[in-house]
């Protein structure tokens, strides 16, 4: 038995861990982006073949420690390569670096290049060509943590090349993530009841080749003139023709007997073309029809009750503005509600917000990787009892405003949130008078909170105007009318200006700075993450490393948790609430940082850090502007704001620093009395996120130090 690891993209590994036992392999187990196996070899070539999901197929020589260039050379050369490759033969290099101090992948291929023609060069004066296309022998070297894993690479080219595809579009789906969608929308067993695929996007066919040559029992390499193992010195010619024959057999007899229902259609004339040639080519032309049609108007084929619509829209590239996508989205969602009743879909929607836009309800979601792009795969089982959607009225003069305007704030926000992976973010804040409200994003929730309208404005136009808001960003947004959190100021029990809200302890989980929060929109006012504090918790991040945190008036401590991401020493989080610390000890452990390193202390923050002796390097102080707890003393940020930084100031270590931040609009820094003990750098500009830009004061935020002082003179 030997050992192998099949390649895969990101989110396809369960699904290539089954493949690969239903090939006869053993030992099987999947890893972050592969699968490894044992099995004779015979077992790797038919991977190789038949595989529709791996990239490819590596067969490791060895391993070895390879934390400097030396090490590396000296650990390929302890493989006698004279029993791979002929003196005179070509040899290719591919190698990938993680974690590591060779960090250029380059360097690395050259390194391992060098290595394998010194030693034929060494032993016989000749050595072989470098040949990066189809060489004799490909080697793959991986290198992580300073430990390389060095392969023979089988495949020789990625598997998803079938060896069908003629011309391709302008972002070709991969085949082998074509295969994994139809896998995951039960696509085989469809047409085994007798259903038909349809593809209303199709571009170059990728999805319906595929979907023809996967039930017609096609091996996806019968195709390919070119595997790695063909110029290999210990290849097993008879053994692979004996697999390549029975591969072509059983292609002849499922293509004997496929069924023509394959269906697709594409708004580019040169698309369709495309398709139709790599049907041809691939051998399936005669099976499918294919015409140029937009997809708002494809109908099922006629007498076909049941069938797999799956399509990958555009993303924004072949519609140019990003803009235009929720609306295409939107309508085919309904065109496949109107018209495919019993059928099943899948979509490889371009982000969370495009399926949003479908508003489907999908059975399942799937994260699937189209190259480094992380695309949801969404499947729909389109029932015959769902209700029509429901006539909604025309938008009112002012609402269509609304509208316009943050159609036009989503447009001007949209590249730089998907540039910085930002999922929570401000898309309207008071833009328009008339619609008092702020609109925040929370992954694929949305939360809107209405300001003071002005005394003019009625109760009832107030509450119009708010159900207008709900119906646009809704609408706009792409998120259903049940993830929209709306809290109004109606006067509650007691003459609270907002109303009693929900209790239902609803929490979800969002992402921030490559971190995990738990948000819960509709129980409290406040949602347990200040979006606008986005850049100040990324500070904290960058000023953390090697230091004592201490946050004060902790909340749910989503501070602490970036200072611990930033590489704190440790973090204390103090807090009066025992209920916000259970909410900060559950974003703590959402993020693996738990044990005593990380302490949550109910205490009051002025009491706390005027008491204790510990001494910190990072201080987060962002006091509320005003608190009457009947535990503590009432506190006043503009009042009590001095005498709190002073008391910081004693628990800060020499090269300390204090970041200190609050909301209150109106608040004015006592530099009269802090500038004789600090040094102070006012952050509050650079701490606004592009988002809040309509609101500049929104918080305030200052960096504070220990004074300088200057050891040759008098302190400047």
């Amino acid at each position: 038995m030997t050992a192998f690891f099949a390649t895969c993209p990101k989110g396809l590994e369960y699904l290539l861990r089954d493949e690969l036992v239903a090939l006869g392999a053993s030992d099987v187990r999947e890893a972050l982006a592969g699968v490894y196996f044992s099995g004779e070899l015979a077992t790797a070539y038919r991977a190789c073949l038949w595989s529709r999901l791996a990239s490819r197929i590596l067969m490791p020589l060895a391993e070895f420690e390879a934390g400097d260039p030396e090490a590396l050379y000296e650990g390929v050369q302890s493989i006698d390569w004279s029993e791979h490759l002929a003196a005179h033969g070509t040899v290719a290099v591919d190698a990938v670096t993680a974690q590591s101090k060779l960090t250029h992948s380059q360097f690395i291929a050259l390194k391992v290049k060098d290595a394998v023609v010194d030693q034929f060069r060494d032993r016989s004066g000749a050595r072989p060509d470098v040949d990066p296309q189809e060489p004799d022998v490909r080697i793959n070297l991986r290198l992580r943590r300073d430990r390389a894993t060095l392969s023979l690479d089988l495949s020789g080219l990625p598997l998803h090349r079938r060896g069908w595809r003629e011309v391709q579009g302008e972002a070709p789906l991969k085949e082998n993530l074509a295969a994994a969608m139809l896998m995951r929308g039960q696509w085989p067993a469809i047409y085994a009841e007798g259903g038909a695929l349809v593809d209303p996007m199709c571009g170059s066919g990728t999805l319906l080749i595929e979907g023809a040559l996967m039930v017609a029992d096609v091996a996806p390499g019968l195709r390919r003139e070119y595997f790695g193992f063909l110029g290999w010195l210990k290849h097993d010619i008879i053994t692979w023709r004996s697999l390549f024959d029975e591969a072509r057999a059983r292609a002849d007899e499922g293509l004997r007997n496929l069924r023509p229902v394959f269906f697709g259609s594409d708004t580019d004339p040169k698309m369709v073309q495309t398709a139709k040639l790599n049907a041809q080519v691939a051998g399936v032309s005669g099976f499918m029809h294919l015409d140029r049609r937009d997809a708002a108007h494809i109908a099922p084929p006629p007498e076909t009750p049941r069938g797999l619509v799956i399509t990958n829209p555009p993303y924004g590239e072949r519609l140019g503005d990003r803009a235009e996508l929720p609306v295409l989205y939107r309508d085919f969602g309904q065109t496949l509600r109107d018209r495919f009743k019993g059928w099943r879909a899948a979509v490889l929607a371009g982000d969370e917000e495009l399926g949003r836009a479908l508003r489907l309800r999908p059975d399942k979601r799937y994260a699937l990787y189209n190259g480094a792009l992380e695309t949801p795969l969404l499947t729909f089982e389109l029932n015959t009892h769902d209700a029509p959607a429901r006539e909604l009225k025309p938008l009112s003069e002012g609402a269509q405003m609304l509208r316009n305007r943050l159609e036009k704030n989503v447009r001007h926000l949209r590249k730089r949130l998907t540039r910085e992976g930002i999922e929570c973010y401000r898309a309207y804040d008071q833009d328009l008078p008339e619609y008092a409200a702020a609109i925040d994003v929370y992954g694929d929730w949305l939360h809107i909170q209405e300001y003071k309208a002005p005394d003019d404005v009625p109760v009832d136009v107030a509450r119009t105007r708010m159900r207008e808001i709900a119906r646009v960003a809704s609408d706009v947004l792409g998120i259903p009318r049940d993830r929209v959190a709306v809290k109004t100021r109606e006067r509650g029990k007691g003459g609270s200006k907002y109303g009693q809200f929900d209790q239902k302890g609803e929490f979800i989980e969002v992402a921030e700075g490559g971190l995990k929060f738990l948000v819960n929109l509709t129980d409290y006012l406040d949602t347990g993450l200040f979006i606008d504090h986005r850049l100040v918790r990324a500070k904290i991040r960058e000023l953390a490393s090697g230091k004592h945190f201490l946050n004060l008036f902790a909340y749910t401590a989503t501070a602490s948790v970036y200072a611990a991401a930033g590489g704190a020493r440790d973090t204390t989080s103090v807090d009066l609430s025992a209920t916000y610390l259970d909410w900060a000890s559950k974003n703590l452990a959402l993020n693996d940082f738990t044990g005593s390193r990380h302490r949550l202390v109910q205490e009051d923050a002025l009491e706390f850090i005027q008491k204790r002796s510990m001494m910190y390097g990072l201080i987060y102080v962002d006091p509320p502007t005003f608190s009457n707890s009947k535990r503590a003393d009432d506190f006043d940020v503009q009042r009590d704001h001095v005498k709190l930084l002073m008391a910081c100031k004693e628990r800060l270590l020499p090269d300390g620093i204090i970041v200190f931040s609050n909301n209150f609009r109106r608040f004015k820094l006592d530099h009269e009395a802090l500038d004789p003990h600090f040094s102070i750098e006012n952050w509050s500009a650079p701490s606004i996120p592009f988002d809040f830009t309509r609101r500049a004061d929104i918080h305030g935020c200052w960096l504070l130090r220990h004074p300088y002082v200057n050891p040759w003179g008098k302190n400047p």
